[in-house]
């Protein structure tokens, strides 16, 4: 379905045409006084300077053309030569019925759809997800779920840190609290034990103190090394024992991730990379890409023209080890493999931006891509306590994201327990989805590259511009149309009766104008930003209107038609965005 701004904009182009000007300065746009007019379009002061006349002339000749149109209520002209456009009321109403009729609410999707592998979570196994792997949840799922409402197929793939010395850490501190485990038996000829040694909470306590043991005991941070070695080498008890580090840990994280209304398509990790890096590394040496550098081997990756200097990419460290560098390029060579995709897209904190302008040349320099292959770096900025700096617990450390999901749902349960409007055994489930909604849109409102204040009084607020409030709105809404005794299929929309009833018209008139920048851009702030809009004049509408109690029932009918349309249009934003509406709030 095209855009009403597009439709406006050809009308007036052809008008432009029939006046003797170019169509090209027929673009129309949307008032920025809407108390003098509605759309409006600037064509004409363009073209004057093209066409040597006054653009008052330009702009009434102009206007002549369109004074029949019966899309147009009025054409006016203003100094120094803007038009003014007024739409018929039966004209906007048309339209909207066209979207109310069109399963996507007139929506189109992309004429050349793409495989997107989207990169985004990026946990640690055996630690337990704390704030600062929010935003990397909740902005990926949203990009995802916005690419594959317009037609992508999209991979969302969590990208594990399971590898690497964190592992041997852990197994080296089993070691020497649990030296019996069969794990560590060099002479076990039959199966290890079918369950994990450890819970998860026991998990996430050994972690941090190896860590910290290795940083004061050089014998212990040797015997991590060579444990993490030896598993990468294939040790049979190492791996078994890093399968129930995986086992333990996903459950875990599975579990979390559901509670933020998070899902992955696959849940490869730094591991499933690690065939894939010695074929990589020789074919580089072989074709001369790689060189020596203080003993480790480094791949060239500046360019001319570079404003500032980019490093060489480290591949393998002068101890033989490799890196995360290496391992993203290897990652890359197992998605072209498997997926062949289109577009491989990281949300990761733009601290990294540099690592991964390093590894995106890498491999376009190694060809590990197709060139037509696009390779983005999405980096967010960081959730700040009220202080500014990055949040912390009162006690000053990182907070666990589940404690933080707890804090906010237990605070919005309160809200809603003194309110008395929801059932006492629906209470905890609707205090989740207002609670999701907080933390969602508190975060998404704001644009992604950059830091934001974590306010919990002001995200859980009910008024102002906040999940809440979206929410809110809808229910509101449903709560009317479930009050309807007529046949809402059958209800047709009528021409507004009232400055409210147009200005929610037009809003909606808008969803195209919002959605599809927030796909090209990948922008879910835009749809925040859209979501609130149509909220406030949904809202606006329902004040000044006695909708329930309006006695004609065709206009009645048109009120419902009206905001059942707004409902469709919130409902969708928002589960783009990755929350929903409870029944009751």
């Amino acid at each position: 379905m095209e855009k009403l701004i597009d439709r406006l904009s050809a009308l007036v182009a052809q008008a432009f045409e029939s006046a003797g000007y170019d169509q090209s300065f027929g673009r129309v746009s949307v008032s920025n006084r809407p108390d003098l007019c509605q759309y409006q379009c600037n064509g004409a002061l363009a073209a004057a300077k093209q066409y040597h006349k006054a653009p008052q002339s330009i702009a009434q000749d102009v206007a002549a053309r369109l004074a029949d149109d019966p899309a147009f209520e009025a054409v006016q002209t203003a100094a120094p030569g803007f038009l003014n456009l007024t739409l018929r009321d039966s004209y906007l109403m048309d339209y909207l019925s066209a979207m109310r009729e069109n399963p996507r609410l007139g929506l189109p999707t992309t004429e050349n759809p793409r495989t997107i592998v989207l990169d985004y979570g990026g946990p640690n196994v055996a630690k337990p997800l704390h704030v600062g792997h929010l935003r990397s949840a909740i902005i990926g799922e949203s990009v995802k779920r916005i690419c594959r409402y317009f037609g992508d197929r999209v991979v969302g793939d969590v990208h594990l840190g399971d590898w690497g010395l964190q592992m041997g850490l852990i197994i080296a501190e089993l070691h020497e609290r649990r030296p019996d485990l069969p794990f560590f038996y060099s002479s076990l000829t039959g199966e290890y034990p079918a369950e994990a040694p450890f819970t998860i909470s026991e998990l996430e306590e050994i972690y941090p103190a190896a860590s910290a043991k290795a940083k004061e005991d050089p014998a212990f941070a040797a015997k991590a090394h060579d444990a993490t070695f030896q598993l990468q080498s294939g040790h049979s008890g190492y791996r078994a024992l890093w399968e129930k580090i995986m086992q333990v840990s996903l459950a875990d994280l599975k579990r979390n991730y559901e509670k933020l209304n998070v899902s992955f398509d696959v849940w490869f990790g730094e591991s499933d990379a690690q065939p894939f890096i010695e074929p990589m590394l020789a074919g580089f040496r072989e074709r001369g890409l790689t060189r020596q550098s203080d003993g480790a081997e480094v791949m060239d990756v500046a360019e001319e023209g570079d404003a500032k200097e980019v490093p060489p990419c480290i591949l393998v460290k002068s101890d033989g080890a490799t890196l995360y560098a290496t391992t993203d390029l290897a990652t890359l060579v197992e998605r072209e493999r498997d997926f062949r995709p289109d577009k491989v897209f990281y949300i990761v904190d733009k601290r990294q931006s540099l690592h991964f302008e390093q590894v995106f040349r890498a491999a376009r320099k190694a060809g590990i891509v197709r060139p037509e292959t696009e390779l983005q770096f999405l980096g967010f900025g960081t959730m700040n306590g009220k202080d500014g700096k990055p949040f912390k617990t009162r006690e000053g450390g990182v907070m666990r994201l589940e404690l933080l999901i707890a804090e906010v749902t237990d605070y919005v349960l309160q809200k809603i327990a003194e309110s008395g409007i929801v059932d006492a055994a629906d209470q905890r489930a609707t205090a989740e989805k207002i609670a999701l909604a907080a933390l969602k849109y508190g975060d998404l409102s704001n644009l992604a590259t950059k830091d934001y204040i974590f306010d919990l009084d002001r995200f859980s607020a009910f008024e102002g511009n906040t999940g809440p409030y979206l929410l809110y709105t809808i229910v509101r809404i449903k709560s009317i149309l479930a009050k309807y005794e007529g046949d809402l299929s059958a209800a047709q929309l009528q021409p507004p009766n009232s400055a409210s009833e147009r200005n929610l018209a037009l809003c909606l008139t808008r969803l195209q104008d919002n959605l599809l920048p927030a796909y090209t851009g990948s922008a879910p702030h835009l749809i925040c930003a859209y979501c609130y809009e149509l909220a406030g004049c949904a809202n606006a509408f329902y004040h000044e209107t006695r909708i329930l109690a309006e006695q004609d029932s065709a206009k009645q009918a048109g009120y419902l038609a009206l905001i059942d349309l707004t409902r469709a249009a919130l409902e969708l934003c928002i589960d783009l965005l990755g929350f929903e509406a409870p029944d009751k709030m």
